[in-house]
């Protein structure tokens, strides 16, 4: 079976926002699961953070998956190699 990489350029802006909602779908995760707070406290902040984190994906992912594929370095040298003969 062969792996075949996509290969995107993200800025530096999305990729903070990219990391931001995996840090709220964790913690969101984490208060959900876990006894630190009353049940009440720990719910209702797990759940927006879980939300938010889950939601602010979509958008994100969808530009990131619509960027155009960046192409191979060795085509473009093959491309060039033609040019010159």
């Amino acid at each position: 079976m062969m792996t075949i990489l996509k290969e995107r350029r993200v800025t530096l802006p999305e990729l903070f926002l990219i990391g931001g909602t995996r840090v709220a779908l964790g913690l969101g995760l984490g208060l959900l699961l876990g006894r630190g707070l009353n049940d009440d406290q720990r719910k209702a902040a797990g759940l927006a953070l879980f939300l938010v984190g889950a939601i602010s994906t979509i958008p994100l992912a969808i530009e990131v998956l619509s960027k155009k594929e960046l192409t191979p370095i060795r085509d473009v040298l093959r491309a060039t190699e033609g040019e010159g003969k």
